[in-house]
């Protein structure tokens, strides 16, 4: 496990409160706690899926407490790399299908607000995956 400069662990630190905030905002707690007609009149179809956006909503929730192992240890000068990589898989992969469904028009019908949030979780994820590129992949080595 590397150390990295001060400015490097702040700009990690950044990625991984970035990082929580926006999934448990945008992702967690809508599909943990909101209504099946609220997520409904957001525009997400399929409401006989609602068990599996539950799931997802718990699954995403795993993983923000294991971004909050790698804040801690930034915080603290360390780096940690699985946390790291499973940020970049996560957010690189989300990105990719985030980018190619809205490209493809896949929720072009969609309501309104279910697009802003996809289409701004594809900005968030490009630059989730590119501040834990920068910021902590390389200093893993350091």
């Amino acid at each position: 496990m590397g150390h990295g400069g001060p400015v490097t662990l702040r700009g990690l630190t950044a990625v991984y409160w970035f990082k929580i905030a926006a999934t448990v905002v945008c992702w967690c707690v809508p599909l943990i706690f909101f209504p099946r007609e609220l997520l409904i009149s957001a525009g997400l179809p399929e409401p006989q899926i609602t068990p599996f956006l539950r799931m997802l909503g718990w699954a995403y929730l795993a993983l923000c407490v294991g971004y909050a192992f790698g804040l801690h240890a930034a915080i603290r000068g360390r780096i940690l790399p699985g946390p790291i990589w499973v940020g970049v898989v996560s957010n690189g992969g989300a990105f990719g299908y985030l980018l190619t469904f809205g490209i493809t028009g896949t929720w072009a019908t969609w309501g309104a607000l279910a697009q802003v949030l996809l289409w701004g979780s594809a900005c968030a994820t490009f630059l989730i995956t590119s501040g834990l590129l920068v910021f902590g992949v390389p200093k893993m080595r350091s």
